[in-house]
């Protein structure tokens, strides 16, 4: 019978990584057998464990690291190296990487791992199934609790966007009341005015008066979401709703939240001429092939924040051929667009709106062209006797582009434990909570344009779907670029800056 006194991770010099006593001992004495193991191992034998006078070694190699049990002489051999084993699968059920970092970040995850195989200092009688299952710790009243939990925020979030709706109504009838009749484009006077805007349907919504706000209703018990907003400013209010993950449009950007969290990183400087270039793509594929809708989305939004640079014109590069649907602001001359490819205002003679995000420039792609997916995506469900075997690749047909922060979302069955990975490019997280299997790629490019992943788990070929796709781009799909910013007097050049931006708003394959 197996007596265990200690079970560790260490290196090679006896550092421990992870240790676990199963009998009384103390932290010195934990210390000590392990410093003393590498010095035993220096005798030029060959074999896979070492006695002293009061204890037995018996050891495995991981890479770099040994996975040691400690146990007393006159435990069974054939045991120890039974429940050696055991021990050294369950390292990579956690870590992805046999390295030192990788086995500090998860050492609580591998003692209960651990706990469930040795309990007291004797074996128990499990295998790696069973473990997975036990430490997941999977409970029908966890489940019912968080499904109430998400009815609740579910029943709040509503509450607030209809809370929103009202406020934002009543910011326009009190903004329609002040300016009276008229039209108030970005080309009247008064440019340097917080409330001057565009009143289109376009881009931008006009600086509002600030309206008190509606108490709103708390829903749900006190430990619940709380939504209170009595008292509070609008702004703090549809702050609150930002923070819920709603999508608000904010009058000062006009960008929502999600797209925000979506996007790449603000750029540390820009001049006083500034321009952001930004596309979002929405797609739908078939799981055996079949590209059901691809709409790309894109818009340049302009910002002066000097006002000698208020009277300039734009020269914009469209080096795409693929059907785009252009559309300029209606206070741009359009006739010189259509000519000249140039964005200026219709009356050449008022400026931009100052410290303002203007949007100047739209477009549209909507096609069902295989040809014209920027990444494809082949999901491939086997059954097997045990489960099911996937396969999924990836390949980028749009070369041009590089994309970074991928990630490709696998749904997984839930309650049959983590899925058994075997080829891999990239790296993968498994989140038991979301039933979620994730692979994470940094980049991918024309020298990285393709990678497959393979894993195992129970369950059947429709559990896998749908799969879905994040990534973020510092290219443009369309290809459409501002290549020159003059005055609209004397056609001298103005320093401009520009940021570009591909991101997904939906990408999935049913």
């Amino acid at each position: 019978m197996l007596i265990l006194n200690l079970s560790a991770v260490c290196t090679k010099a006896g550092k421990a990584l992870v240790s676990r006593q199963f009998v009384e001992m103390t932290r010195t004495r934990v210390e000590g057998l392990l410093a003393a193991f590498p010095k035993l191992m220096n005798t030029g034998k060959q074999h896979t464990f070492v006695e002293t006078e009061s204890v037995r070694y018996v050891y495995q190699p991981l890479e770099k690291l040994y996975m040691v049990l400690v146990t007393t002489k006159n435990s069974n051999i054939l045991e120890d190296l039974e429940t050696l084993r055991l021990f050294s699968r369950v390292i990579p059920e956690y870590c992805r990487v046999l390295e030192e970092s990788e086995i500090s970040e998860h050492c609580f995850d591998l003692i209960f791992a651990f706990d469930e195989i040795v309990a007291l200092g004797y074996r128990e009688n499990v295998n790696l199934a069973q473990i997975r299952t036990f430490t997941e710790m999977d409970s029908h009243e966890e489940k019912v609790f968080r499904a109430v939990r998400e009815t609740q925020e579910r029943e709040a979030k509503a509450e607030m966007r209809r809370k929103a709706k009202e406020l934002q109504q009543i910011r326009r009838d009190a903004e329609r009341g002040k300016k009276g009749p008229g039209f108030g484009g970005f080309g009247s006077s008064g440019m340097s005015s917080s409330n001057t805007a565009i009143i289109t349907d376009t881009l931008i919504e006009p600086e509002k008066p600030k309206p008190t706000p509606v108490p709103v209703r708390s829903s749900g018990p006190s430990k619940a979401l709380k939504l209170v907003g009595k008292g509070k400013e609008v702004d703090d209010f549809v702050d609150k709703l930002k923070s819920e993950g709603e999508n608000i449009i904010l009058p000062s950007t006009g960008k929502r939240p999600s797209e925000a969290s979506k996007s790449l990183p603000p750029p540390t400087h820009t001049e006083s001429v500034h321009m952001r270039v930004e596309e979002k793509i929405t797609l739908t594929c078939g799981r055996d092939g079949g590209l059901q809708n691809m709409e790309v989305l894109g818009m340049i939004t302009l910002r002066v924040s000097d006002e000698k640079n208020g009277r300039i014109r734009l020269k914009v590069n469209n080096n795409d051929n693929r059907g785009l649907q252009l559309q300029t602001h209606p206070n741009v001359d359009k006739k010189l667009f259509t000519a000249e490819s140039v964005i200026g205002l219709k009356n050449p003679d008022k400026s931009f709106p100052l410290k303002s995000d203007v949007g100047v420039l739209k477009w549209r792609l909507q096609t069902t062209d295989e040809s014209l997916i920027p990444l494809t995506i082949n999901c491939w469900p086997s059954e097997s006797g045990t489960g099911c075997d996937v396969n999924i690749e990836y390949e980028l047909q749009d070369e041009s582009l590089e994309l970074s922060d991928v990630v490709i979302s696998i749904p997984v069955p839930s309650g049959v434990g983590a899925p058994v990975i075997g080829d891999l490019d990239g790296e993968y997280r498994h989140d038991s909570r979301r039933n979620v299997l994730e692979w994470c790629l940094p980049v991918i490019d024309v020298k990285n344009k393709t990678g497959s992943l393979e894993f195992s788990i129970p369950g059947q070929p429709n559990d896998f779907f749908p799969v879905s796709v994040s990534f973020v781009s510092k290219g443009s799909y369309c290809d459409i670029q501002v290549t020159k910013v003059s005055q609209v007097d004397g056609d001298s050049p103005v320093r401009f800056s520009t940021e570009t931006s591909f991101v997904v708003d939906k990408y999935e394959i049913l």
